[in-house]
């Protein structure tokens, strides 16, 4: 699971727990110009998919933690209950997507859009 949180003109992206060890991963800082969009995903594709793992752990249908190249983008994925997951596309980012588990993941989608908003105007 990820804890998201607003610091300045970053969002932060915390993996909680032993995800840190399966995702090779324990923070990410991403600008929030750089954040193009946030949206529940209650069923994203966790299954055999024809994507290279670079780093960390995939059980298909169960656990994808770390980060893996699909449709030749790079995209970190930090998911076990796919019923919890956000979905962020960023710009300008060494990644293309993140794909998380959190909490709640309305208040995250709108903790996020939120953010991005204000940092606009």
């Amino acid at each position: 699971m990820v804890e998201i949180r607003i610091e300045g003109d970053k969002a932060v992206f915390e993996v909680q727990g032993w995800d840190k060890l399966w995702s090779l991963r324990s923070r990410l800082d991403i600008p929030l110009t750089n954040i193009k969009s946030a949206t529940f995903d209650p069923a994203p594709a966790m299954g055999w998919f024809k994507n290279l793992k670079l780093v960390g752990t995939g059980i298909p249908n169960f656990f994808l933690a770390g980060t893996f190249i699909q449709n030749g983008n790079l995209v970190f994925w930090d998911v076990r209950r796919p019923e919890r997951t956000v979905a962020i596309e960023l710009a300008h980012e060494w990644l293309a997507k993140l794909i998380i588990e959190v909490a709640d993941p309305k208040a995250a989608v709108e903790l996020i859009d939120g953010a991005v908003h204000n940092s606009r105007t």
